[in-house]
């Protein structure tokens, strides 16, 4: 598996990823039906898929990592350097999807262990991220992989219920 972030060209967002991209998201409707990240989960368009992907490129120190497996998308990350919060040290998870035909199979596991290596690359010794309170599966999958729920607050964006996790890195 390999990481390579998402770069704009010009501007824009290389077309043919964010038809890539835009598949993986409508794969994971049951995520998307949770988050309400996009008005219609069964819907989920391009120019949606764009307009999310170029406003977390706008945040300083946000990456959007695309791992790809044997040739094909398998997921898509958006970190955060810092925290918008500044008293936290430590870097973010944001967003993690891994393609739905994939789940449970090992890749996700190895998708975020590609991106704590970056982040511990960068010198970093923790890394924190949130679960939505309605998605147990996500919780399961980050505590299984050493997270350690670290306390209980609504996220900045939309006002969810969330669990903080942090590991050490």
């Amino acid at each position: 598996m390999i990481l390579e972030p998402l770069v704009a060209v010009g501007g824009a967002l290389p077309g043919h990823l964010l038809t890539e991209v835009t598949a993986l998201y409508a794969a994971n409707r049951a995520f998307f039906a949770l988050s309400g990240d996009f008005p219609d989960p069964d819907d989920i368009r391009v120019e949606q898929v764009a307009k999310a992907l170029a406003d977390e490129l706008a945040r300083p120190g946000t990456d959007v990592l695309l791992a790809r497996s044997e040739g094909r998308l398998a997921g898509v990350a958006v970190t955060l350097a810092h925290h918008p919060d500044p008293t936290d040290p430590d870097p973010w998870i944001g967003l993690f999807v891994v393609a739905e035909e994939l789940h449970r199979t090992g890749v996700g596991r190895r998708f975020a262990g590609l991106v704590e290596d970056r982040f511990r690359e960068a010198g970093r010794t923790a890394v924190r991220l949130a679960v939505l309170e309605n998605n147990p599966d996500a919780l399961r999958f980050w505590t299984a992989l050493g997270y350690l729920v670290i306390g209980h607050r609504e996220d900045r964006a939309l006002r969810r219920p969330c669990a903080v996790l942090r590991k050490p890195l």
